[in-house]
């Protein structure tokens, strides 16, 4: 989704479309460019993994074709990362009505039930139902096995707004143009529209953490 497009149609851009196999070992592939492939950011951002971590963020958003398109690809990308980066997922809200999505997925973080974080783009775009407004999210935790009452709790609370203003500073620090996009060890950025499609992206991802391992 990029920012100045708001309608589901236009909402995620075309260039993650191209999506193909998890990233390759970057050495098969040509070193990306700074400034076209990748970002260096002028301020670094904070980041929340540990000394001696690299953090990668994910940064998406539930109704965004291309975010679910892209998922399988990042989750086994994941599964084959060595133990010194660690992935943070972040979701976007560029208009007011996506911060519900985002209390959804800070509320299942909450829960310890991530695990139904890929059921929630399972639900929008292969079920096609309607998981965006706080009465529909409601039925759609009920159906989920959740107690409806506890999860409407921790979705008001304090501690998911937090989180939810967190996501946005986040976003912003990062200078997050469309979605689905990726941030590195708080100083790179890329997206599907820079690395021309997400599997790129995935490469670039890789070359930029071996590069801040570098200079650690």
């Amino acid at each position: 989704m990029n920012r100045r497009e708001f309608s589901q149609g236009a909402a995620c851009m075309a260039a993650a479309m191209a999506l193909g196999l998890p990233g390759a070992v970057f050495g098969q592939a040509r070193r990306p460019d700074d400034g076209s492939e990748y970002l260096t950011l002028a301020k670094r951002v904070n980041v929340d993994a540990p000394p001696g971590k690299i953090e990668v963020v994910d940064f998406f958003w539930y109704n965004c074709p291309h975010c679910n398109a892209f998922e399988p690809s990042l989750v086994a990308w994941m599964k084959k990362l060595p133990d010194d980066v660690v992935v943070k997922r972040v979701p976007v809200a560029f208009r007011e009505e996506m911060v519900f999505q985002q209390r959804l997925y800070y509320t299942l973080e909450a829960m310890n039930r991530l695990d139904l974080h890929g059921k929630v783009f399972n639900s929008i775009h292969t079920e096609h139902v309607p998981v965006h407004q706080p009465a529909f999210i409601l039925e759609w935790a009920g159906k989920q096995g959740l107690d409806k009452a506890r999860f409407q709790e921790i979705y008001g609370s304090f501690g998911v707004t937090g989180k939810v203003r967190r996501a946005i500073e986040l976003a912003d620090a990062y200078k997050v143009a469309a979605v689905p996009a990726l941030g590195v060890a708080g100083r790179y950025y890329t997206d599907g529209d820079l690395a021309q499609n997400m599997d790129r992206a995935l490469q670039v991802v890789d070359y930029l953490i071996a590069e801040s391992r570098k200079a650690r």
